[in-house]
């Protein structure tokens, strides 16, 4: 078999269900379905396991895992050449796999490949279309985009080398709750050779209350501190992705600093260490580090300047999340 398609899960309910028949719809057949259970107790494996179909692969977990300690495991499983990684509440189109064995052919030296996609709901219906994408896209083009926002990114859909992975070392469980750890190995790939994309639809990505959106200011902060540092990295070793840190970061960290001192200000402050002054110092720590010699002043932004005041007092912090509530 030519690819695999890797579904970590865990408790996937009936979203898992939409998921697993799109992948086993697929009009090429040249796969294999890998299912990391990681302790499911709703029902999902015994689900998996009723299909008595020969190209699910199920590993199962010893004992629970962290998110990031399940996806870890991709790294040490067997592979086919190429593989895909997949939220269990995401769907393919059932050419995805055809379209990307085309654009294989069409790209045989590109380290990562990618298709356009839709954002669909909770309940299944389309929201809007990925914004469009290059068909060839380099690392330091993808770090632009995405620090600029003039990209969209998910941790589904794209498709590798199973050699490359595993030489990148797969994705990294360091993120906390894996937040950011998809930008960096798509980077890391990317450095290889290049990203190519289809311009076809090839699956819907489900938006709802994600890992993610549900994650604390202080984990949130603590994945992209490692984030950050990996771009600074990266800038040592490659002068193109050097020179789109110095361009754009600073825009980057504006942005960040922003959303983070709002998401840390929201964290009951016995469930984090930071403060928003704290982490203020910390931006700018990194914009001299990743645009030396460019002015960063980000209480200057209303929004940054007011979560730092009310973050400095208790009453200001229970007025905060007051205003939230409405």
């Amino acid at each position: 078999m030519k690819f695999s398609i890797i579904l970590p899960v865990k408790n996937g309910s009936e979203y898992v269900k939409e998921c697993v028949k799109s992948i086993l719809s697929q009009t090429l057949q040249d796969f294999n379905l890998v299912v990391l259970d990681n302790c499911s107790t709703d029902g999902t494996l015994e689900w998996l396991q009723s299909l008595n179909d020969p190209r699910i692969v199920i590993h199962q977990s010893e004992k629970p895992l962290s998110i990031e300690q399940n996806w870890a495991r991709i790294k040490s499983i067997p592979k086919n050449e190429f593989i895909s990684l997949i939220g269990h509440d995401d769907v393919l189109s059932e050419n995805y796999l055809q379209v990307m064995a085309d654009l294989i052919q069409k790209h045989p030296s590109a380290s990562l490949y990618q298709m356009h996609f839709l954002y669909i709901d909770s309940n299944g219906e389309v929201l809007h279309t990925c914004r469009p994408m290059d068909e060839k896209q380099y690392a330091h083009e993808f770090l632009s985009a995405y620090m600029c926002d003039i990209i969209d990114s998910t941790g589904t859909g794209y498709m590798m080398r199973s050699r490359d992975y595993d030489d990148c070392l797969g994705i990294n469980p360091d993120y906390k709750n894996l937040i950011f750890a998809d930008f960096d190995l798509w980077i890391r790939l990317m450095l290889k050779s290049y990203k190519a994309t289809a311009y076809e639809i090839g699956f819907k990505y489900r938006i709802h209350n994600s890992v993610s959106k549900m994650t604390n200011g202080e984990a949130y902060q603590q994945a992209f501190d490692k984030f950050i540092e990996f771009i600074i990295e990266k800038a040592g070793e490659n002068e193109k992705i050097k020179l789109a840190s110095e361009r754009y970061g600073k825009r980057f960290l504006l942005y960040f600093c922003e959303a983070l001192s709002h998401r840390i200000l929201k964290t009951p402050r016995d469930q984090r260490k930071i403060t928003v002054r704290n982490l203020i110092e910390k931006f700018k720590n990194f914009a001299v580090r990743m645009a030396p010699g460019q002015d960063f002043e980000p209480e200057k932004k209303f929004r940054i300047k007011i979560a730092k005041v009310l973050d400095s007092s208790v009453v200001g912090r229970e007025l905060f999340l007051f205003i939230k509530k409405f």
